[in-house]
């Protein structure tokens, strides 16, 4: 029954694809409140005016260095 595996290994990269997606969703709407995302030193922010510019670079580059080691973590061979 080769084609059960293949269906097995799917069902498990979707529900690792959902865990994935509820914690990104929660650090989104809790990370700045508890970690402090969003307003760490070296995001730019520019008001002039009506315009406001607001890039997260710093949280940005965290997030992908997080990310980056724990999908090598979870994915090594």
């Amino acid at each position: 029954m080769a084609g059960n595996s293949a269906w097995e290994s799917m069902g498990k990269a979707i529900m690792l694809t959902g865990i994935g997606l509820l914690i990104l969703g929660g650090l989104l709407a809790y990370g700045g409140r508890v970690f402090g995302l969003g307003r760490l030193p070296g995001d730019i922010l520019i008001r002039k005016g009506n315009f406001t510019l607001y890039f997260p670079l710093v949280t940005s580059l965290l997030l992908s260095v997080v990310l980056t080691l724990l999908l090598r973590f979870l994915f090594r061979r």
